[in-house]
């Protein structure tokens, strides 16, 4: 298979423009709006371009607002793009043709595609009506899918008498009954506590093994992230600043790291912000956050300063330097705007 095949998703200068009605405050404003509106162009995604390959599980990372779900949209055929190309299996995903709507699904987790006031396996025969699926492919799809997310005796419950956690997994059956190529997830975790968020990162990291399906995975839970993904692709303010190995994230945007030590006394020595940011302290143990790049010279000095029985440098963990790229970029963009 050549390397042209390989490519499931690809996408060339993706942009998407908005024109949003620019209103006024005061009776005055609103009244000369009637007959003279002010409207300005939002970018929601700029000049976007990447590569996602058969069978890979990639996270799509950004702040509200970045351009995430407009680009999954976009991929999906939900919306036309201002500019640019983008291709999904090979069909131009806009052009909306049958052929590709029976090979992606999308899964949002703040929209639901269950019939609200119906049992969820109403909702599935519905599905297997729209996308032709043969009974008895439909049979087996039902009792592997319903048993592997634990929901074989809930399919008769009304959907608005399940919990969240359980439609979110009624939502992913729904999503994956026609055996999808590719799976767009936009948010599948959001709102669910601990034990639904673990069962479907589970079934997702299990299913996608086992038929290498291709899915781009949108979420804010960097658990999800970190248990699913190996790539991700970083989004803000509407345009690509990242895409590679999530190890390499932190590695890139991180200027710091966690040095751990254990005293020999049982208490922390009173100058430790010399080195930098002291945290987390619980005698006889304290953290430091400290310039990277003094790391060998920082242990030296410590280390022949003090008594200690306990060492370790550790990365920062990879939610918070997410958190503070998106920081970083927002600033950026705040002054550049005062400015001009």
């Amino acid at each position: 298979m050549s390397a042209e095949t390989d490519i499931a998703i690809q996408a060339a200068g993706l942009t998407k423009q908005y024109r949003v009605y620019r209103k006024r405050e005061g009776l005055a404003a609103s009244f000369k709006g009637l007959f003279k509106r002010e409207f300005k162009t939002v970018e929601a995604v700029r000049d976007v371009s990447f590569q996602i390959n058969s069978g890979e599980m990639v996270a799509f990372l950004g702040p509200n607002g970045a351009g995430k779900t407009t680009t999954l949209k976009l991929l999906s055929g939900l919306i036309y793009p201002t500019s640019g190309e983008a291709t999904v299996l090979g069909h131009v995903p806009w052009h909306r043709e049958n052929a590709y709507r029976r090979r992606f699904s999308l899964v949002m987790g703040q929209k639901n595609q269950l019939w609200w006031d119906l049992p969820a396996q109403e909702s599935f025969r519905l599905h297997k009506e729209i996308y032709r699926i043969p009974h008895d492919d439909f049979d087996r799809r039902m009792d592997e899918l319903t048993e592997m997310l634990e929901v074989k005796k809930l399919i008769g419950q009304p959907v608005r008498e399940l919990s969240l956690g359980e439609r979110m997994r009624m939502e992913l059956i729904a999503a994956l009954l026609h055996r999808p190529d590719v799976l767009l997830l936009d948010e599948p975790t959001i709102g669910l506590d601990v034990v639904s968020q673990r069962r479907v990162q589970e079934f997702l990291k299990h299913y996608q093994k086992e038929q290498g399906i291709t899915v781009i995975l949108t979420s804010h839970y960097m658990k999800d992230v970190e248990a699913l993904c190996q790539r991700a692709i970083i989004i803000n303010e509407g345009e690509l600043k990242h895409d590679g190995p999530i190890a390499d994230i932190v590695d890139r945007f991180s200027q710091h790291k966690i040095i751990e030590l254990q005293f020999a006394g049982a208490t922390i020595p009173d100058d430790l912000d010399q080195y930098g940011r002291v945290f987390d302290t619980k005698a006889p143990r304290a953290k430091l956050e400290v310039d990277r790049s003094r790391i060998p010279e920082i242990l030296t000095s410590v280390l022949s300063r003090y008594s200690i029985e306990d060492v370790s440098v550790q990365e920062r963990p990879l939610e918070e330097v997410i958190a503070e790229l998106f920081t970083s970029h927002r600033e950026e963009a705040e002054e550049e705007s005062a400015t001009s």
